[in-house]
């Protein structure tokens, strides 16, 4: 794309009839015409690189702020929220001086162009966040979407994003705590793998992505800058996929986790020192991101030499280097006087590092190149000031349609051995089977620190030794539940990854989310965009769980077929003492097993729905969010005060399915008894929401009842852990044995 004579700002300024390929880069007519107006002449053609990177969909959030600003103009008083949205990850306090920071963000079309590349360096990048505020990063999860399990695309797609995701994060030795994996055709040509990572801390040891004092020197260090990622986040990030456009399908970007390990000790080491001033990960979008975020949110400007950019392509032109988004490099502010002790630091850790550029007391961002003055921009015009579109939104015309197809007039079984062959398909189905295939390629228990990881409700992580603080992490997302409704969708998926923290006697404490969603060019797309980003602002004010970050990852369609709504949400909260943390599995015979909530005929969205009659309609269950507070505090102080052996959240199949995977866990049965005023379906098979299954010994069976009558909260005996089946009086009984194989050799066979 360089130009010659050299495209430096003097030649822009004398060539303003000079033609560039704004459009090749993403940029639409009247945003090129923007970038015209700031400058007050033609771009540079880096420049216009920097614009339309930075301008892109996944970069500037041009088509999502208008309604993003809920979560700060709704976010609730929180005590623990230390730093929020805006910078590289979130960050909260969790007692004794720690502070955790974490982040789910996406890495959706790289990981469908190359599985395995695009999935570990979906890894890589997250992590990077982490660091970039100043944290040692603890674990990482990984929820994902793959389309329907028996599609052969599937089988292309599905390993080489687990070992995407095991490999980087296995080598890097983070530990992978949680997630989920969920099969549907609508994610057939636009898989979704996201990625979330956390962070340890001490108070004192936050550090943020500024460039401040005049003088300071800009060093880049870590891999050198190659030819791989160019355009990804403007590009891949940015549109629909389209065979017949192969210019849409730039190269993925390449990770190498060795140098990612080398990166973060070496920034640590730096840290401890006290050697940085500002940092920022080079992630999407490269040095353009680096650079403009840096000098825009700091007290000056700056000045850069990329000739002094460490290259492994010599022949990369200045606006590739600022495109690039090779992996595995950082940007940091430091005092002149401390240059030299980094630059050590970096070479005992084998990592490269160059002095590129310094704070200038001005407020311009300045680049060089062979000489000439190629940038000269005012950083927040970049880094902020794109465009903000109010993209026009309306309720689908089929929305009535498909609310107005009731899931519960579906026929229903109407015998115990029925209810039998539908239990056995429902636990044997994809979604709903062991994921140990794919999980077993991961390092849980890396670091030694690990105290619950998949299948759990959520992970936990054993901050300190001393005491047993720890944080507990659940990711959730139902887009089936979106699609029926995405206001409440999103509160469901709020609610569900609420529950799981507390099911295991952690409180939630902030949220982190990923929105994935087809096209915003599409106003029913941009009407689910709005609703569920309405849902989640709401959803996390009546919890009082403030959101600390995130992301939104839209074009997720091939064609004119969106994707399901995805609302991802992470929820993290805090436990006192991780040993007495509650699981999910089956611990002692004998004891009691209660039913907490309300249950109803609701099916809408369900796995019983959809695995029995391949359907997807209705209504999703309702949403009590005061009901989930409550149910949340009282999981937390049973496990706290050890009235509980065991708990699991019931959600997608309902009781049955819960009760199947804390039975085959624990290898311990359960005779179950029909609730009056239910009938076995519905008992068995409803997804109403804010409910749980505890496991009570009998000693505390009182002390436990007492505790629900006194805060409202309706607990139902419903049976006892016993045997070696799991058996419904009266319906039927299914042998652990049997479940086990329906369970856990589904996907395996698919996959084989």
């Amino acid at each position: 794309m360089s130009r010659t004579p050299l495209d430096t700002v003097e030649h822009a300024t004398a060539t303003p009839d000079v033609e560039l390929p704004w459009a090749e880069l993403g940029l639409k007519k009247d945003e090129y015409e923007r970038v015209v107006e700031i400058l007050g002449r033609r771009p540079t053609g880096a420049e216009l690189a920097m614009y339309s990177v930075m301008w892109s969909e996944h970069c500037s959030y041009k088509s999502s702020k208008v309604h993003l600003r809920q979560f700060g103009e709704k976010a609730p008083e929180s005590d623990a929220m230390l730093v929020g949205i805006g910078e590289n990850a979130g960050v909260v306090d969790v007692g004794q001086g720690y502070a955790v920071t974490f982040k789910v963000e996406s890495h959706n079309h790289p990981s469908y162009v190359e599985p395995y590349q695009g999935a570990a360096t979906g890894v890589g990048g997250i992590v990077r966040d982490i660091i970039a505020m100043g944290a040692r990063p603890v674990a990482v999860v990984d929820p994902l979407r793959f389309g329907a399990a028996d599609h052969p695309d599937t089988k292309r797609v599905l390993p080489g994003v687990v070992a995407g995701i095991g490999g980087y994060g296995n080598c890097l030795g983070l530990p992978n705590i949680g997630g989920e994996v969920v099969f549907d055709a609508c994610y057939q040509g636009n898989p979704l793998v996201n990625a979330g990572a956390i962070g340890v801390m001490r108070h004192e040891d936050i550090h943020l992505a500024k460039a401040s004092g005049a003088g300071n020197k800009v060093i880049l260090y870590g891999a050198r800058t190659g030819g791989d990622g160019i355009g990804g986040a403007s590009i891949l990030a940015s549109e629909t996929f389209d065979d017949a456009k192969p210019s849409k399908r730039p190269a993925v970007q390449v990770g190498d986790p060795f140098q990612e390990k080398l990166l973060i000790e070496c920034t640590l080491e730096a840290f401890a020192e006290k050697l940085v001033v500002g940092i920022q990960d080079l992630g999407a979008a490269g040095l353009s991101c680096a650079t403009s975020e840096l000098a825009s949110n700091g007290s000056g400007g700056m000045r850069v030499t990329l000739d002094d950019v460490p290259l492994r392509d010599s022949t990369l032109s200045p606006e590739e280097i600022l495109m690039s988004e090779s992996q595995e490099r950082m940007c940091a502010v430091v005092e002149p006087e401390k240059v030299d002790r980094f630059l050590e630091i970096c070479d005992k850790w084998d990592v490269i590092a160059t002095v590129i550029g310094e704070v200038t007391d001005g407020d311009r961002l300045e680049i060089f190149w062979h000489g000439g003055k190629i940038v000269d921009v005012d950083p927040r015009t970049v880094a902020h000031d794109g465009p903000v579109y109010e993209r026009p939104y309306a309720r689908p015309e089929w929305q009535d349609a498909l609310q107005a197809d009731d899931a519960n007039k579906l026929p229903r079984p109407e015998t115990g051995e029925q209810l039998k062959d539908q239990v056995l398909k429902l636990v044997g189905s994809p979604n709903q089977a062991s994921k140990q295939w794919i999980t077993q390629q991961y390092d849980h228990f890396v670091q030694g620190n690990t105290v619950l990881a998949q299948p759990e409700d959520s992970g936990m992580i054993r901050v300190d030794e001393e005491s047993g603080l720890g944080v507990a992490i659940a990711t959730d997302g139902n887009g089936r539940y979106a699609k029926l409704d995405p206001y409440t969708g999103a509160q469901l998926a709020l609610a569900e990854a609420y529950r799981n923290v507390a099911t295991t006697g952690a409180k939630p404490l902030a949220v982190s989310d990923c929105l994935n969603f087809g096209s915003p060019e599409d106003p029913a797309v941009m009407w689910q965009f709005a609703e569920a980003v309405r849902g989640l602002a709401d959803g996390c004010l009546q919890l009082g769980t403030p959101v600390t970050g995130g992301n939104v990852s839209l074009y997720n369609q091939t064609g004119e077929a969106a994707i399901h709504p995805t609302p991802v949400v992470a929820v993290l909260g805090v436990i006192d003492d991780v040993a007495r943390r509650t699981p999910v599995a089956f611990q002692e015979e004998g004891q009691l097993l209660y039913l907490l909530g309300d249950t109803r005929e609701e099916f809408g969205g369900s796995a019983w729905s959809q695995v029995i009659h391949d359907h997807l309609g209705g209504l999703p269950p309702k949403v009590d969010l005061e009901r989930e507070r409550l149910l949340g505090e009282i999981l937390i102080s049973a496990s706290r005060d050890g009235m509980i052996d065991s708990a699991h959240d019931l959600s997608d199949g309902g009781l049955v399915q819960a009760v199947v995977e804390s039975a085959l866990l624990g290898k311990k049965g359960a005779r179950l008894v029909v609730p009056d005023g239910l009938d076995a379906f519905t008992f068995l098979f409803s997804e109403s929401a804010g409910r749980a299954v505890v496991a009570v010994p009998r000693s505390e069976e009182l002390r436990f009842t007492d505790m629900c009558g006194a805060r409202g909260l309706p607990a139902t005996r419903v049976g006892v852990v016993d045997g070696d089946a799991v058996e419904v009086q009266g319906e039927f009984s299914l042998p652990l044995a049997e479940l086990r194989t329906a369970h856990e050799e589904t996907i395996p066979a698919l996959l084989a």
